[in-house]
């Protein structure tokens, strides 16, 4: 019966996903976090789930949240670039540098984008002053 429940919940937890990213590519990221919670409660063992919401997070200024979400997603994904990124400007953001400047140059080895390397070298200079 619990297999019957678990198929049944993956077409669900998709729908609350798609909900999600659809607020939050509409620039609503505060109603983009409930269906977004949702999804995790679903499937917490889903780093695209936590990192979508870390993305909420974030964006609606929860920023310790953001972080927790962010560290969640990696934990089941080191090698999430993105989940990396995000999770620099969440230190950056409780200005804690040096640990920001680690996340931002792992997404940028992970994922070579000019975001990840600005990031990286704005910390860089930031920390040398």
């Amino acid at each position: 019966m619990s297999g019957e429940h678990t198929a049944g919940a993956a077409p669900k937890v998709y729908d609350l996903y798609r909900e999600g990213c659809r607020r939050l590519e509409d620039g609503d990221p505060a109603a983009a976090i409930v269906p977004l919670e949702q999804a995790v409660a679903l499937e917490p063992e889903k780093a695209s789930l936590r990192e979508a919401l870390a993305r909420a997070c974030f964006a609606t200024s929860r920023i310790r949240r953001a972080r927790r979400e962010f560290e969640q997603a990696l934990l089941l994904d080191p090698s999430n670039a993105y989940a990396h990124y995000g999770l620099g400007r969440a230190f950056e953001r409780e200005g804690r540098l040096t640990l920001a400047g680690k996340h931002f140059k792992l997404a940028s080895a992970l994922a070579p984008r000019p975001l990840y390397q600005r990031a990286a070298e704005r910390i860089a200079r930031r920390i040398s002053g």
